[in-house]
């Protein structure tokens, strides 16, 4: 079955992220990680690209690129080939170095730049490593220290704080949550880890509308939109009704407040299922994995 083509368009923002062939460490030593960002100010130089934020972990790096009028693909082909060629060069070895396709997300630039660039700096947080927000490998240290070489895109980023670079500094700080110690990540970046995770080239805005989730789950489960929102407590129906909930979660589609009023239910009842307070079953699943199977997306 032939992949659907990317949606590529200037102006276009995607998080590109490109894992290692099997998960391998290709970038675990620094001096393989410098040749990477290299190679993508080289191409950004020559392509004319925006970088907003990045991070080069040991086994995949993430991007976030604003297409100008050279296709991702272009770009991505030019990063991509290069390293494997010096890769396999220095370590005289042949074959593929990445995953044969990396997976690029279309974004919302107006609504989630801010949140997209927190999400890819908190990598090495999530990941356990000891530097954390301070790791060397990320755009987080271009914010922080008014690291204006070029690369990343940081004038523009800090110019949506304030004018005033001390004080969009100081924002910027606090949106990062460093002068509060808190290093949690906000739940918009937690399911937006799920949705990434899922196949390549998805498009939420345009391939997970909700009521056709709805429509979808109900038809397989064999009962109709009308009976789910009785608030009946028949097994079927909560079964229905918790596989959509549980499919949202996964492809962060439309807030959990928006959903409680879709199917109505209370938004407690909605937590207790993400949570799994409120426990699955083999028929949830069943409906899960069937939507999935039916939509295409593959895990990772």
């Amino acid at each position: 079955m032939a992949r659907k083509p990317r949606v590529e368009y200037p102006g276009a923002l995607y998080h590109v992220m490109c894992r290692g062939n099997n998960g391998e460490y290709v970038l675990n030593k620094d001096e393989d990680k410098l040749i990477y960002l290299e190679l993508v100010r080289k191409y950004k130089e020559r392509y004319g690209f925006k970088l907003y934020s990045y991070c080069i972990m040991n086994n995949h790096v993430h991007l976030l690129i604003e297409m100008e009028t050279v296709e991702l693909s272009k770009i991505m082909q030019g990063i991509q080939q290069s390293f494997t060629q010096r890769y396999n060069k220095k370590y005289n070895r042949t074959g593929h170095v990445f995953q044969q396709r990396y997976k690029a997300v279309l974004c919302d630039k107006d609504n989630y730049l801010l949140q997209l660039i927190k999400y890819i700096h908190y990598n090495p947080v999530e990941a356990g490593i000891e530097a954390g927000l301070n790791y060397q490998w990320s755009s987080h240290n271009n914010y922080l220290k008014f690291k204006n070489d070029g690369l990343v895109e940081i004038d523009f980023v800090l110019g949506m704080f304030r004018e005033d670079y001390k004080k969009a500094h100081r924002l910027y700080e606090e949106f990062m949550n460093l002068n509060n110690g808190d290093n949690d990540i906000d739940d918009y970046t937690i399911k937006y880890e799920s949705s990434v995770a899922m196949g390549e080239d998805i498009d939420k805005s345009s391939t997970m509308d909700i009521d056709e989730i709805i429509d979808l789950i109900c038809l397989r489960a064999g009962v109709k939109r009308e009976e789910i929102i009785r608030r009946s407590k028949i097994q079927k129906y909560s079964d229905t009704r918790k596989a959509i909930v549980l499919i949202n979660d996964k492809y962060a589609i439309i807030r959990s407040t928006e959903l409680a009023q879709k199917i109505n239910i209370p938004i407690s009842m909605i937590s207790k299922i993400k949570s799994g307070e409120s426990k699955s079953n083999k028929f949830v699943e069943e409906l899960v994995n069937g939507f999935e199977k039916r939509k295409g997306i593959i895990q990772a």
